[in-house]
C-alpha cells in the first residue's frame, strides 16, 4: 500500500494539481466530446440514410401503384398508353427489387402478379379488376409503413399462387397418359386401334347372320348308257 500512499501524496501536491488539471483534465474532456460528437453524427447520418431510403421506397410504391391504375383499365388504353404502361412498371418492379429492404423480391412478385390480374380482368370485370386495384393499393402502403408484417402476406399469397399453378389439369392428364400408350405401343409394333379418351369411337353395327347357300337337284335323264363297273347300276 506504500505506492498509493505516495500517490495520493502526489496527487495533494502543487505539481500532481498541475498536471491533472492542466493534463488529464483537458484530456479526458476531448475524448467525451469525440464520443459525443461521433455519436451525434451517426445518428445525424443514420436519420438521413433512413429518410433517403424511406423516400427512394415511397417512390417505387408510387410508380407500382400508377401502374396498377393503368393495369385496372387496360382494355380502354390505345396500344401507345400500354407500351408505355408496360414501361413504367417494368422500371417500378426493378427499383422495388434494388430496395435494400425486408421483402422487396416479394412484394415485386406480388405486384407483378396482381398487375397481370388487373389487366385481364379489365376486358370484362371492370369491378373485379377496381377491387383488385383497391386490394393492391392497401397491401403495398402497408408494406411502406411496415415492410415485416407486409413481407409474411407476400409470402403466403405468392405460395398460394405457385401451389395453384403447380396443379395439373386432369383433362390434360388423361390425354397425356393416353398419348404416352400409344406411343409406347407403337414402339412395341401393337399399335391399338382405340380411339382417345376425349373422343371414344361409337360402337360398331353387329352384322346379321348369311343363310346358308340350297344344294341344287341335279337331273338325270332317264334310259341312258350306264356305266358297266358303276355297283349301283340296275342288271338286266
Amino acid at each position: 500500500m506504500q505506492w498509493w500512499n505516495d500517490f495520493v501524496t502526489w496527487l495533494s501536491s502543487d505539481n500532481g494539481q498541475r498536471i491533472v488539471t492542466g493534463v488529464v483534465l483537458p484530456f479526458i474532456a476531448i475524448i467525451v466530446a469525440a464520443i459525443i460528437g461521433a455519436a451525434i453524427g451517426r445518428g445525424a447520418t443514420r436519420r438521413l440514410v433512413d429518410d433517403r431510403a424511406r423516400e427512394t421506397r415511397a417512390n417505387a410504391v408510387a410508380a407500382l401503384i400508377s401502374a396498377g391504375q393503368s393495369a385496372a383499365r387496360w382494355d380502354s388504353l390505345s396500344s401507345t398508353a400500354k407500351e408505355h404502361s408496360e414501361t413504367l412498371a417494368a422500371a417500378a418492379d426493378v427499383s422495388v427489387r434494388l430496395l435494400p429492404v425486408a421483402g422487396a423480391g416479394l412484394a415485386a412478385d406480388w405486384a407483378d402478379h396482381q398487375l397481370r390480374d388487373m389487366r385481364t380482368n379489365s376486358v370484362s370485370y371492370s369491378f373485379q379488376a377496381d377491387q383488385t386495384l383497391t386490394e393492391y393499393r392497401d397491401r403495398l402502403i402497408t408494406w411502406l409503413h411496415k415492410p415485416n408484417r407486409a413481407k409474411k402476406i407476400f409470402s403466403d399469397d405468392v405460395d398460394r399462387w405457385k401451389y395453384e399453378t403447380a396443379q395439373p389439369d386432369p383433362v390434360l392428364v388423361d390425354q397425356q397418359r393416353w398419348a404416352d400408350e400409344q406411343f409406347a405401343a407403337t414402339i412395341a409394333g401393337n399399335a391399338p386401334t382405340e380411339a382417345a379418351p376425349a373422343a371414344p369411337a361409337a360402337p360398331a353395327a353387329p352384322v346379321a347372320p348369311t343363310a346358308p347357300a340350297a344344294f341344287e337337284a341335279v337331273p338325270v335323264a332317264p334310259g341312258g348308257p350306264t356305266d358297266p363297273n358303276d355297283p349301283f347300276a340296275p342288271t338286266k
